[in-house]
């Protein structure tokens, strides 16, 4: 049995042996790349980047009493999988990733709505993810998120 989750070492360590140095630097292209405003923890059982109760006080509208969250990666039953709401709700965003994507990875691109799934962890294009990163700041992600609440 697993032990819980306290924080995101905690979360690296339980992961498959194999993955966790491609979690490890995953995380640590994110922390490099990541706007100020967003936090870092234990998010949906992820580590996950989201924006804090203190700069966005009102939370995500599904439950309140969880911060706004952005980004989370995740060692999944197949692949190391990241999610980044920026990619689903900003389409010039995802127009970007995706034509970026083949100069950075020879495998196809393998996503759903908000999901980048990496199978194989010697070609995840952690370049490419820290530019991902920088694309979108911390007021921008809010003011998506409010515009797209208020429908």
């Amino acid at each position: 049995m697993k032990t819980k989750i306290l924080n995101p070492t905690d979360y690296i360590k339980q992961a498959p042996t194999e993955r966790q140095p491609a979690l490890q630097l995953l995380r640590n292209t994110i922390l490099e790349h990541l706007p100020d405003g967003f936090d870092e923890g234990i998010n949906y059982n992820m580590i996950g980047y989201y924006v804090p109760h203190t700069y966005y006080p009102n939370g995500y509208h599904c439950d309140n009493k969880l911060p706004l969250p952005f980004i989370n990666i995740a060692s999944q039953k197949n692949f190391i999988a990241l999610y980044h709401m920026g990619i689903y709700a900003k389409k010039e965003l995802l127009g970007w990733f995706i034509t970026q994507y083949p100069k950075h990875c020879k495998y196809k691109l393998d996503m759903g709505k908000s999901c980048i799934r990496f199978k194989k962890m010697n070609d995840i294009p952690f370049e490419l993810i820290g530019e991902l990163i920088t694309k979108m700041t911390c007021d921008e992600w809010i003011n998506i998120y409010e515009k797209s609440i208020k429908k």
